[in-house]
Parts: C-alpha cells; structure tokens; sequence
C-alpha cells in the first residue's frame, strides 16, 4: 500500500510550531486509529514550521490568516493537492477536516453512485467529501484532547440501512445519505447535468441547484467547496462552543500531566548520565 504524506504547516501567519506539533500529532493518531483502517489508507501527517522545509512529495495542509472565500482543496501548477486552512480559536477542526478528505480523495474528484435524496432523481454520482454531512462542531470528538472531525464510513452509500452498521465514526450519522445539522452533500445528476446539494445550515435541511459546473481546469472539490463558503466558520468557532470548551479545557489539564511526567522522565534520564 502506497504510503500518502501530509504536511501541516503556517505560511505567513503567527502560530507557534509547537501548537502546529500538537495538532499534526493528534491528527496523525486520527489518521492511524480512526480512518485508515475504515478507508484502507496508510498515511502520515507531520508538522514544519515554514513552507520551505515540506519535503518534496508531500501534500500541505497549509495555515493562513484569510482565505477570502477559497478555503478547502486546491491543486498546485503540478496538479498535487493541497488544502488552506483560516487559522482561528478552532482550525484543528478544519485541519483534521481537510487532512481526512485529502486522503479520501486525493484529487477532487472522486464519485460514487447511489440513489438521490432528492425527489424526482434517480441514480446519482455523490462527490467522497468524508466530512461534509457531519462536519459541524457538534459532532467532533477529541484526539489527545484536540478538536477533530467527524467522517463518515465507506458505508454510508449503501443502498439502505441495516442495524448494527456504522455510517460515521462517531456513529452520529445513522442512516446512509443522511446529512445533520451544520452539514451537507454534493451530487450530480447526470440526466440535466445539474450539480444539487442538500444542505442543513439553517432551521431545516434544503436543496440546492447549483446548476452546471464550469470546470475551467478545476477539480470538483475544489468548485464545491468554493460554492459552500459556510464552512468556513468551523475554524472559528465561539471560545465557548461546548465541544470546543471541553477541549480547551481538557488540553490544559493534560499539559500539567504531561510536564509532571516529563519531570519524572528527566529523573530517570539523569540517573543513566551520571
């Protein structure tokens, strides 16, 4: 199994590399634990301080002060992916969000077939974006005390549900095709050649028409994630977001476990030294 390589890293914008350790260290024990044995993936995901030191070959997840509008998916001059990420109070979300969906679908451009949630469509081809139909907040968890995203599983395109599947990590989605509150999905329908979204960012869940996507060299990703500019909030999330809170919280509480044991270490070190 080809061995995929992410690089967090900050370009122009203050976040110090020992946050950027914290979160790339969190992510890749997502990625080992969590989604790679669900989404067969083998993958890395380590932390630099500047653009220049990202080895050639790897895949960056890149942090920035403002994306003004462009967040999510891109593709350099080589065609190789990379993500930007709006640095906020919550951009370990977006991070883990954008690493995940990265590794699902490296390019952009992924489909996979199934029946419409929309009245009226028959069989559609869904754009593999892991994240999207549980990305909010709500329904993150925590990796060592760090704010990461929900995904769904390969199992959420099934045809129908079954007891005892499970259609996202966090088992919040429970139903194939079902897309929670803060969260939406992308198909396309190959009969009017329409690019459709059912999106839950208000009060109810609604469709939209995006119409027919000009490519213009772009990836699909890439044109979705322009159109849905909503999910640029998670990376700035309120301080007290109850997930996000617990996580603040939680991470300050183990800092002081993990100096005690640094100092218990240091102890021990000291007594081979001498």
């Amino acid at each position: 199994m080809l061995t995929r390589h992410v690089a967090l890293v900050p370009d122009r914008v203050d976040v110090p590399i020992q946050e950027v350790l914290r979160i790339a260290s969190a992510l890749q024990k997502q990625v080992t634990r969590d989604f790679a044995p669900l989404w067969k993936v083998s993958a890395t995901v380590d932390g630099f301080e500047r653009l220049e030191e990202v080895p050639l070959g790897y895949w960056p997840v890149v942090l920035v002060a403002d994306v003004k509008g462009a967040a999510g998916f891109h593709t350099d001059n080589n065609g190789q992916p990379f993500s930007l990420v709006e640095v906020g109070s919550s951009w370990s979300l977006t991070a883990s969000h954008e690493v995940l969906e990265m590794l699902a679908d490296p390019f952009g451009n992924r489909l996979t077939a199934g029946p419409s949630p929309m009245s009226g469509q028959g069989r559609v081809a869904f754009l593999v974006e892991v994240c999207d139909p549980s990305e909010d907040a709500e329904f993150a968890y925590t990796v060592n005390d760090v704010l990461v995203s929900d995904f769904y599983t390969p199992h959420y395109f099934d045809p129908v549900r079954r007891d005892g599947v499970q259609y996202s990590f966090t088992g919040k989605l429970t139903q194939p095709r079902q897309v929670l509150p803060g969260g939406y999905l992308s198909w396309h329908d190959p009969v009017s050649d329409h690019w459709f979204q059912k999106t839950f960012f208000s009060t109810e869940p609604e469709f939209r028409d995006l119409g027919i996507l000009s490519r213009n060299d772009r990836s699909l990703r890439e044109m979705i994630d322009a159109l849905t500019p909503e999910t640029k909030r998670l990376s700035t999330l309120d301080a007290d977001t109850p997930h996000l809170a617990s996580a603040i919280t939680a991470a300050s509480s183990s800092s002081a476990a993990s100096a005690a044991w640094a100092e218990s270490l240091r102890i021990n070190i000291d007594g081979y030294e001498r």
